[in-house]
């Protein structure tokens, strides 16, 4: 979710150099990438369960989805938890989505393409963002794994029975078994999604693709 919200907006943010667009997002990315995940769940408990009453405060794990109504709990009780991960991965993808982009604006082969004829949006959306795609990629890779560290954090503050409040039980009942099984659950992520990374390299550009 915070990769769809972050790479339109890394994309315009770049676009449009200096709008208040830009001002606006960048200025957002920098406050979610900078306040810990744990204030961020406290802040938004008390704007949108305390203040407001729109969501639940903490996480029902006894909750069945049985019905609709069953189910809208569950999508409603799953909001605050998403909005905290959301906008930490969101605000960090966004700023280097801008980055990229705005370095490969700068090149040679953009204003050939304007030069030919093409248009702005095959010229932005085919080429600049195909190139702009490569570093981001890699901290898409690094960055889903790390969800997996920022949940146990959020799972602590919604009370979630996650796989963050597993391992931090386990630890604390010296459950080496079960820590050790997690932590490699934990190393396979983090292989499986560069070892996707590296593919994607190779459809983006083919010049460093692999034998």
């Amino acid at each position: 979710m915070g990769t769809v919200i972050a790479l339109p907006i890394g994309i315009l943010s770049a676009y449009r150099q200096h709008s208040w667009f830009d001002q606006i997002g960048t200025f957002l990315s920098m406050i979610g990438f900078s306040v810990p995940t744990f204030f961020t769940g406290v802040l938004l408990i008390v704007i949108f369960s305390v203040e407001l009453g729109w969501f639940p405060s903490l996480y029902d794990t006894t909750l069945r989805v049985t019905n609709w109504d069953s189910f809208l709990a569950q999508l409603r009780q799953m909001v605050l938890p998403v909005m905290v991960l959301a906008l930490y991965n969101a605000s960090q993808i966004s700023r280097f989505m801008r980055a990229s982009m705005l370095d490969n604006l700068r090149q040679d082969y953009v204003r050939t393409a304007r030069a030919n004829g093409l248009s702005e949006r095959v010229v932005v959306l085919v080429h600049v963002l195909r190139n702009s795609m490569i570093p981001v990629v890699t901290v898409i890779a690094m960055g889903v794994p790390q969800i997996f560290g920022g949940a146990i954090i959020t799972e602590q503050v919604f009370k979630v029975n996650g796989i963050g409040e597993l391992l931090i039980s386990s630890i604390q009942a010296n459950d080496v078994p079960m820590v050790q099984t997690l932590t490699f659950i934990f190393a396979v992520l983090i292989v499986l999604f560069n070892l996707m990374a590296d593919i994607l390299y190779g459809i983006l550009d083919p010049r460093i693709r692999y034998d």
